[in-house]
């Protein structure tokens, strides 16, 4: 029997907009349109950073208050594109430049400074360092002080992550990461960002640490975990970090793998703005 319109699954969804950002989008929307101002979007990557013992875990960080981007709001790591990252000195194995060109629907210097990036930060912000002496081989232990040293670096900019591999003989692992998505901050903010989003399992032996300057609080949780602490109000997410942990939330420890490697159609997802009455939410097509 055929179905009726009403059976049918809507072509978008719609997301609660946090009162952090309701006012300037209600601005934004107020504005005529030939009068809206659009920031160009900066590119940046994010990790999920995953274990399982024996239950999925995913690292979050609670971004702090003071951050002028997505203040509160819990995130993964991350962070914008830094011009250092497309350097072609930096060791690299694993998947090519130019294959990652071929999944993240850009050229090979694109894909450089994203997947570059995408290792860099996970390093900067929880101190896991997805690189190794060989391209089978991964660090498994950075107690020692020079690690620490080398993050205050990064993170300073005395020193690239280029510069900071070659060092130790290192060469970034590629082949550990996986990417999940792409998200553009909808046009109606003045901070906006153009986010890869990449996926990659915890290096045996190293441990992630709360030491970010950006975040208040990061630790280890399971998906579960975190769309309950939404649904009590006791965190924020915005909608690309939603809809990744519901995507976790589907995926079993001895999935992991797997998934992290399953080969994904990027397509760039931008939200709009929409008012219902008296209230706002962000609309993205299913």
């Amino acid at each position: 029997m055929a179905h009726g319109l009403a059976d049918q699954e809507p072509a978008y969804r719609d997301f609660a907009v946090p009162p952090v950002v309701a006012d300037a989008a209600r601005a934004w929307l107020a504005t005529p349109e030939d009068r809206r101002a659009v920031a160009e979007p900066r590119r940046s990557a994010t990790v999920m950073l995953l274990r399982d013992r024996p239950e999925l875990e995913v690292f979050v960080l609670r971004r702090a208050g003071s951050m002028a981007f997505a203040a509160g709001m819990l995130a993964f790591p991350g962070g914008g594109v830094d011009t250092r990252d497309a350097d072609r000195d930096v060791p690299w194995a694993g998947p090519s430049a130019q294959e990652w060109a071929g999944r993240l629907g850009t050229d090979a210097d694109g894909a450089r400074e994203l997947v570059t990036a995408a290792a860099r930060e996970v390093f900067e912000e929880c101190g896991v360092l997805l690189a190794g002496p060989a391209a089978d081989e991964v660090v498994s232990d950075l107690r020692d002080p020079v690690w620490r040293e080398g993050r205050a670096a990064l993170l300073d900019r005395s020193l690239s992550f280029a510069e900071l591999l070659a060092r130790h003989d290192l060469v970034l692992r590629t082949d550990l990461l996986g990417v999940r998505g792409r998200w553009i901050t909808p046009e109606c903010e003045p901070r906006r960002y153009d986010t890869t989003f990449f996926a990659a399992r915890m290096p045996e032996g190293q441990r992630a640490d709360d030491a970010s300057t950006e975040a208040e609080v990061a630790g280890w949780r399971s998906p579960g975990q975190i769309l309950q602490d939404r649904e009590a109000g006791r965190d924020v997410l915005l909608p690309p970090t939603l809809v990744m942990v519901e995507e976790l939330a589907g995926v079993s420890g001895p999935d992991l793998d797997d998934w992290v490697r399953e080969p994904v159609q990027v397509r760039p997802v931008l939200p709009v703005p929409v008012e219902h009455g008296d209230s706002l939410a962000m609309r993205i097509p299913r």
